[in-house]
């Protein structure tokens, strides 16, 4: 093993014990069923489009909730975020409450509505930090949102949690409504995860109301720049496997090198 070797394996060490990383379970990238990938004909003549801070009342049955701090997020996040992953994050609410709806489980509608408008905020590249992985930074990004709007800490912390969690499914979906419901409504967007569970005219109207204007290039083409800009951000976090495919020595360990690097002498 080389010096700079070495110097990798301690620094991801070290990067382990000072942030906690842990392994995301989030999906990996799937072609999507025909109805998610392409919007029915018949839901195209139907479209609504929304301007800035205002949204259609429903979509899919599903209410959106107007209180003013709903319209100072959604004006917020459309100022900052794309398109794409605007209309991602509309989406990951409506498939969230359409699921958890039929279950007939009570939630706190409008903190699963800002925790669903500002979970990609880490995505965009003024709230990336060097070091933490963008679900961190995006949860930071939300709480300094909400806290400035005086929100009290109790409700800014589940939207914290909600954000920070989304990617790792199997820890999120034990936790209270508001914070499930944030990672299984994404998780149905990116990969597809349950989609069949959508009624197919729930779903066309979702996709007619906030069409996923390239989401998939889109995606792929955000995780291989957080592996490029912040590769140790990714250490045991699944977008790693996104950067060994595409960028040539891709340095970040693996859980592997990890355990065989530890410094004991067995």
């Amino acid at each position: 093993m080389t010096d700079e070797n070495k110097s990798t394996k301690k620094f991801a060490r070290r990067t382990v014990l000072q942030h906690g990383a842990g392994i995301a379970a989030v999906g990996a990238i799937s072609a999507l069923a025909t109805a998610a990938s392409a919007t029915p004909a018949a839901a195209r003549t139907t479209g609504r489009k929304s301007t800035a801070g205002t949204l259609p009342s429903t979509v899919a049955g599903v209410r959106i909730p107007d209180s003013g701090l709903a319209r100072e997020a959604v004006t917020y996040a459309q100022g900052v975020c794309s398109e794409t992953i605007f209309n991602h994050s509309l989406r990951t609410y409506l498939f969230a409450s359409l699921i958890f709806d039929r279950r007939g489980v009570t939630y706190d509608r409008e903190l699963v509505f800002l925790a669903a408008v500002l979970h990609d905020l880490g995505l965009i590249e003024a709230f990336q930090t060097p070091t933490e992985r963008f679900e961190v930074d995006g949860a930071d990004a939300a709480r300094k949102f909400l806290t400035e709007r005086h929100v009290s800490a109790e409700r800014a912390e589940v939207v914290w949690d909600a954000i920070a969690l989304h990617t790792s499914v199997g820890i999120a979906t034990r936790k209270r409504p508001e914070i499930a419901m944030i990672s299984v409504g994404s998780g149905m967007d990116f990969a597809g995860n349950d989609l069949k569970q959508i009624p197919s005219d729930a779903l066309a109207d979702v996709l007619t109301t906030f069409p996923r204007k390239g989401f998939k290039k889109d995606a792929v083409d955000k995780m291989i720049s957080l592996c490029r800009t912040k590769p140790m951000a990714e250490l045991m976090h699944p977008f790693a496997e996104v950067g060994r495919r595409h960028i040539p020595d891709f340095a970040v360990p693996t859980v592997e090198d990890l355990v065989l690097a530890a410094p004991f002498t067995e």
